[in-house]
């Protein structure tokens, strides 16, 4: 399922992507917020040399993936998917001086949320990728070095073992504490997490044509809700799923068009819907503009419910995060 560190690596990604600089990996990320949280002893430390996806891959990857998906189903083909695996770095001689990424703005924390899920919606892979494609964005993973206490062998096993399909949510969180969509992007095709939630990360934050990429003083603001995919499985009929627990894919022609679009699970629910309002909101996402009473009456109508384990935090959690691993890693030079 996914975990807080999920959300805490896509703050990362997302934060360094603004600011160009390097993110931590996965890996570490994972291995800092156990220590944050445990406040144990510091572990054994071994050297792990930064392994991560550029901007310039993150563009060549979209691109390739909404290829791939398009040509699978027509119907839903603005949903981007992506099978690229983030490239690998040869080690590196360590600096005498270990350093992780440093953070040139931590903004005043603001009100953090925990979503627990928000509206996905289906894009085109043409949009902007102005903040991906500047050249000063791209930094070299042999700037810097990071420890923690797990070899870099089992970690990379441990990462080739964890894919799923996935998607990334943003959302602004008011002062009052409410929640509106800002972006939300995923795949269908499994990713290995490092990969996967790197690239999504970013194709949520700067690529849903709905809204204009974000910038960095939104950052504040911002909560994240990652939703982890499986258990895939045909309906019998449109009805043949449940609220609260799965999610649901359709597809199907209208006017010689195949179209498609998918809600995740807790969608349904948090809006207050019944299956049938379900299923038209989801056919008018898709493109369909017919009678909602009508809706019984469109060509070869598809549906495929799943299911999905969610976790979300907003940026304080991330701040006071990053702020002790800075501190962390300061206390051991």
């Amino acid at each position: 399922m996914a975990t807080i560190a999920h959300c805490l690596f896509c703050f990362d990604v997302l934060v360094a992507s603004l600011e160009k600089r390097e993110h931590l990996t996965l890996p570490q990320v994972e291995h800092f917020w156990a220590r944050y949280q445990s406040k144990d002893e510091p572990a054994e430390r071994t050297i792990l040399q930064p392994d991560h996806l550029d901007n310039s891959d993150h563009a060549a990857a979209q691109e390739d993936g909404d290829d791939a998906l398009s040509d699978s189903d027509p119907g839903l083909e603005e949903l981007s998917g992506d099978e690229g695996e983030p490239p690998t770095e040869g080690p590196a001689d360590p600096p005498s001086t270990l350093q992780i990424p440093s953070i040139s703005r931590l903004q005043a924390a603001s009100p953090s949320s925990t979503s627990s899920s928000s509206i996905p919606s289906s894009i085109s892979a043409s949009s902007s990728r102005q903040a991906l494609d500047d050249p000063s964005s791209k930094t070299s993973s042999s700037t810097s070095i990071f420890s923690f206490g797990r070899s870099s062998q089992q970690l990379s096993a441990t990462l080739k073992e964890e894919q799923y399909p996935l998607f990334v949510t943003w959302n602004t969180v008011s002062g009052r504490g409410h929640k509106s969509l800002r972006g939300c992007i995923g795949t269908f095709e499994s990713q290995e997490l490092s990969a996967g939630l790197s690239s999504y990360a970013l194709t949520a934050a700067f690529d849903d044509t709905r809204f204009a990429p974000i910038e960095l003083d939104e950052l504040p603001s911002l909560a994240v809700h990652i939703t982890l995919l499986h258990t895939f499985t045909p309906c019998a009929h449109p009805f043949d799923w449940s609220l609260g627990i799965h999610g649901l894919r359709i597809s199907f022609t209208y006017h010689g068009r195949r179209m498609g679009a998918t809600y995740l699970p807790d969608v349904a629910v948090e809006q207050g819907w019944t299956k049938e309002e379900t299923i038209v909101s989801l056919m008018r996402k898709a493109g369909w503009t017919g009678r909602s009473r009508d809706w019984r009456n469109v060509a070869d109508m598809r549906a495929i419910r799943y299911e999905g384990k969610g976790e979300g935090c907003g940026w304080s959690i991330w701040g006071e995060w990053r702020a002790w691993v800075d501190q962390d890693s300061e206390n051991k030079k």
